[in-house]
């Protein structure tokens, strides 16, 4: 008895699963892939031809980079497709651009296998959404057609639903047959083939919008070891920060405290005057100091961070900020205090930027945790022109933030605005 109570549960796991259902809607969003396939068909017909005429190579230029911006631009609303619908986290294969200058930037897009992949990949949302998505809603459909026949046939011309090959009248027994078949195709066939659809799906988007295996492998292991050697480099440079703060603020400080206190000393009894005039400064130099290793604690990891979350903590800091500061929180579930610490940083580092470089009137941050990524997202309506690999402290954010294996975007064309995007996994 339990063996085909176990055999029912089984045909009928599919109505119980979330994933069927969320699966059907992403096979039927893929027929939006007509856009993409439009568009890139379109790109790489033009670059075709204007290769074939040296005059026109310029074009051809500008076509095949906004050929791989398109590419890079299905990559990622594909990826979060999958992740969002179907709970398939497809890590981006593709590594960051190491070239310093623009044309280095565009032949080495050439050289990376996972940006064709990607172009490819847009070509075949269309052809490939469009059949799963009507094989699927046919079976449906279909499904749902035969079960009701018997009360919409008696509508049909001659009361009789013709199907091609055979046709079934109103008063034959074929229209319970018919009801029969949908219902088995309604509670079975159609279940279980929108999950095979969905697995074959899966299958290109693995093949085409993942790392491959195992010649990406090397090059994930490269990207690890860079950013292990960047979070290196990055600790290194705090911790000469640390130090050289310590040296040229506190400790110096602290010894004029000292001093202050001893000639107080010899005066309290010959110059009383003089004495408590030295107490009083030397009162305002230990305040000073304090306020100083304050400030160094905090920019060290600040008390209330630990204690209150992202929210308070960067209400402290849009509180300081020289430049009006929009704030919006959303994290319903704290990440962990590495990940809380470096989101920190990127917007404190971030408002700095705007505060002295950007000359922008106001500036907007939101956060939020989207499944386990957190989104930081710092925007100004300044002049623009920031570089991360200029001095401006945008290389050591991006260090901090690739230290976690995350990414930092920059866009920032000169006269503005400029958006500063850090995505940050965050598994806890």
């Amino acid at each position: 008895m339990r063996s085909v109570l176990g055999v029912v549960r089984e045909l009928f796991r599919p109505w119980r699963d979330p994933r069927t259902w969320w699966g059907l809607v992403h096979l039927t969003l893929g027929i939006g892939g007509a856009f993409s396939f439009a568009v890139v068909f379109a790109l790489l017909a033009m670059s075709a031809g204007f290769l074939f005429i040296p005059f026109l190579w310029p074009f051809a230029a500008v076509t095949l980079w906004t050929l791989f911006l398109t590419g890079r631009f299905v990559g990622h609303v594909e990826r979060s497709r999958y992740s969002a619908l179907l709970g398939v986290e497809l890590a981006d294969p593709v590594p960051r651009l190491q070239g310093r200058h623009v044309w280095n930037r565009f032949f080495e897009r050439f050289r990376v296998g996972a940006r064709w992949r990607e172009i490819a990949y847009g070509l075949l949302l269309f052809p490939l959404g469009l059949s799963t998505a009507m094989v699927a809603l046919m079976a449906w459909a279909g499904s749902a057609a035969l079960l009701m026949l018997p009360l919409y046939v008696h509508w049909l011309p001659e009361d009789t639903a013709h199907f091609g090959l055979f046709e079934i009248g109103a008063d034959t027994p074929g229209v319970f047959a018919a009801a029969s078949a949908g219902l088995a195709g309604l509670a079975l066939f159609a279940p279980w083939l929108t999950r095979g659809l969905v697995r074959l799906v899966e299958s290109v988007g693995r093949w085409l919008l993942a790392p491959a295996r195992p010649d990406q492998l090397g090059e994930r292991v490269r990207q690890l070891e860079t950013s292990r050697v960047a979070a290196v480099d990055s600790a290194e440079a705090e911790r000469r920060r640390i130090e050289r703060d310590l040296h040229d603020g506190a400790q110096q400080r602290l010894v004029s405290l000292a001093l202050g206190l001893g000639a107080a000393r010899e005066r309290l009894e010959t110059d009383p005057e003089r004495g408590r005039q030295l107490v009083a400064e030397a009162h305002e130099e230990a305040k000073a100091a304090l306020k100083e290793l304050r400030d160094l604690v905090r920019g060290i990891h600040p008390v209330i961070l630990e204690d209150r979350g992202l929210d308070a903590a960067l209400s402290a800091v849009v509180a300081r900020s020289a430049v009006p500061v929009r704030l919006h929180v959303d994290v319903a579930q704290r990440p962990s205090p590495a990940v809380e610490s470096t989101a920190y940083f990127v917007v404190a580092e971030a408002l700095t930027n705007v505060a002295r470089h950007a000359k922008a009137t106001e500036a907007h941050v939101n956060i939020v945790r989207s499944g386990n990524r957190l989104v930081v997202e710092v925007r100004d309506n300044g002049i623009g022109g920031a570089d991360t690999d200029g001095g401006s402290g945008l290389a050591g954010l991006r260090n901090r933030v690739a230290a976690h294996d995350g990414r930092l975007h920059v866009v920032s064309p000169p006269g503005g605005p400029t958006t500063l995007l850090a995505e940050i996994p965050c598994g806890s």
